[in-house]
């Protein structure tokens, strides 16, 4: 299982590190020119005010299947974390959001994405904004100092989602809440699409039922999980949002 979940890994690496040099596309959207992926973020959820000051090195890599900073309802001064922060398109709207005061932490896996969001964050001169190199299922955070976790999109990347959840629950003060964009099956799929190391670059190969995956928030302590929007897209695959929080 470690094998398989570490070449899982590697090969999602070698993916997004291609889309963050621009040699590769996310499958996410149809085709990778500025144009077509603006068009895309606005189906799942950005506003044309939310898109219109980022640079396309922003949104040009950007996988995502929702707008969670749409309902995290940020507050000045807070510290958020996202993860698989990639372009750092969360980051720099969640960053506005909090203000000067607040402080937003970005971690992504893929060097050349850390690399393409602290370039962007120099373009937009965002200076609460921190890009850190690392896993989400080993979060280089500390203990309890994040109000809001964000993710879009990317949970379902991960061989082990457990651990991913225990790592957000960690990294949270008493109170905090998750807010994840993610796409879940209604049903099992097939096993020639979940061993297809490609599909899971697809963010749909390990994408995993809904009830199994609200109940590993739940397994790693969380309460009030609730589904906010739920979309299909494919015969059994779909978008959904989830709002949970660490108990107080």
């Amino acid at each position: 299982m470690e094998n398989r979940n570490e070449k899982i890994k590697q090969h999602v690496k070698k993916h997004y590190a291609e889309v963050a040099k621009g040699s590769s596309c996310c499958e996410a959207s149809s085709c990778c020119s500025p144009n077509s992926i603006t068009s895309y973020a606005k189906t799942i959820g950005y506003s044309n005010e939310e898109l219109k000051d980022l640079p396309d090195s922003a949104i040009t890599p950007m996988a995502g299947c929702g707008n969670p900073t749409a309902l995290a309802s940020l507050k000045e001064g807070e510290v958020v974390l996202d993860l698989g922060s990639g372009g750092g398109i969360d980051a720099f709207l969640a960053a506005k959001k909090v203000g000067p005061k607040g402080k937003i932490i970005g971690v992504d896996m893929t060097e050349e994405m850390i690399q393409l969001a602290k370039e962007n964050a120099e373009k937009l001169k965002t200076e609460n904004v921190e890009f850190r190199l690392g896993e989400i299922e080993n979060l280089p955070v500390e203990d309890g100092i994040v109000d809001v976790i964000l993710s879009n999109c990317v949970i379902n990347l991960s061989p082990d989602k457990d651990k991913v959840f225990t790592e957000a629950f960690r990294v949270l003060k008493p109170g905090g809440r998750l807010l994840i964009s993610d796409i879940v099956t209604q049903g099992e799929l097939p096993n020639e699409i979940r061993e297809n190391v490609e599909m899971w670059a697809a963010c749909v190969a390990g994408a995993l039922d809904e009830k199994d995956y609200l109940q590993k928030i739940r397994n790693a302590g969380f309460q009030k999980v609730e589904v906010v929007t739920k979309n299909d897209f494919m015969e059994i695959v779909s978008s959904i949002k989830v709002r949970a929080y660490k108990p107080s």
